[in-house]
């Protein structure tokens, strides 16, 4: 089956991160969200990239002005009618993404293939969601997307051959280098990371180092290019702490969320997207250690 148009669910950071790799890489996309605000904001930061790949010479402007044409914005379902591949880039949440399958039941054809760009979810719940379970798959993304390498293709129990074939073509076109995992919570990558970035969240509110010594002992010691901490912020506390806790009810005890993690993201610090999580950014820029996390308490004389 040949791709040529992609319908991308979501216009968040993975959505609008997709819909411009796609479209750089010659596909036509509709980029989706019930929000005007967030497809507006999606479009935009799609431009900036895209003008400052021109700016560095990284992009010809005739290639930039070409990639934006294969660009649409819509607010409703409808369009993906006419898309060979839907990317479903919403909240990791079974029911959230389960009620989008459904949905884009009604509106594609049956040989339209549904990618679930879950970091956790099974992919074989999703599809259960849909009358067309085996032409239902993963497609894992990593952030940024234009610039990370890597996709994770996940095959649930009855995702066919011919499916992974076509994901294989498209990933391949959009420039990643592909993995294969089987349908098992946290796939290969979280599966190892995220218990790391959780267990560096424990250090940290057991009080056992600091959050400048925890990214540096990494970065210096184990040689990472990012601490554990940063990279949790990048990530999205939130998402951190939903994947936790798909892997701790079905793993157990081992993957459970750290105290930390909870309490942070009940204080609404998820990371750069809020402007703080282990450390204070501003315009995306890193800006010193979140003083909450700093602070001395005591009851005073």
């Amino acid at each position: 089956m040949e791709v040529k148009t992609i319908f991308v669910v979501g216009a968040g950071l993975m959505g609008s991160g997709i819909a411009q790799t796609a479209i750089t890489c010659g596909y036509n996309v509709t980029l989706n969200d019930k929000r005007q605000e967030a497809l507006e904001r999606a479009k935009s930061g799609i431009e900036r990239l895209l003008n400052r790949d021109v700016e560095k010479g990284r992009m010809t402007a005739e290639n930039r002005d070409a990639a934006l044409a294969r660009l649409s914005l819509a607010d409703t379902m409808a369009p993906a009618k006419d898309a060979q591949l839907v990317i479903e880039a919403a909240f990791e949440d079974l029911d959230v993404k389960q009620s989008i399958f459904s949905e884009l039941e009604e509106i594609c054809p049956p040989e339209t293939i549904f990618a679930s760009n879950t970091s956790s979810i099974s992919l074989t719940a999703l599809g259960a969601a849909t009358k067309r379970p085996d032409r239902v798959v993963g497609m894992h993304f990593f952030s940024p997307v234009p610039k990370m390498r890597l996709c994770e293709v996940i095959f649930g129990l009855l995702t066919s051959q011919d499916v992974l074939e076509t994901i294989s073509t498209v990933g391949k076109n959009m420039g990643k280098t592909l993995i294969l995992s089987d349908d098992k919570p946290g796939f290969i990558v979280n599966r190892a990371l995220l218990p790391m970035l959780n267990e560096a969240c424990v250090i940290v509110g057991s009080k056992i180092g600091s959050v400048e010594d925890v990214d540096n002992g990494m970065k210096l010691g184990c040689n990472h290019p990012m601490g554990p901490l940063e990279l949790a912020d990048m990530i999205g506390l939130d998402i951190l702490l939903n994947v936790m806790n798909v892997l701790a009810q079905e793993y157990g005890e081992k993957y459970h969320p750290s105290m930390l993690l909870r309490k942070m993201v009940r204080a609404g610090y998820l990371g750069q997207k809020s402007g703080t999580g282990f450390y204070v950014y501003k315009d995306g820029k890193k800006f010193g250690v979140n003083p909450a996390l700093t602070r001395e308490h005591t009851l005073g004389d």
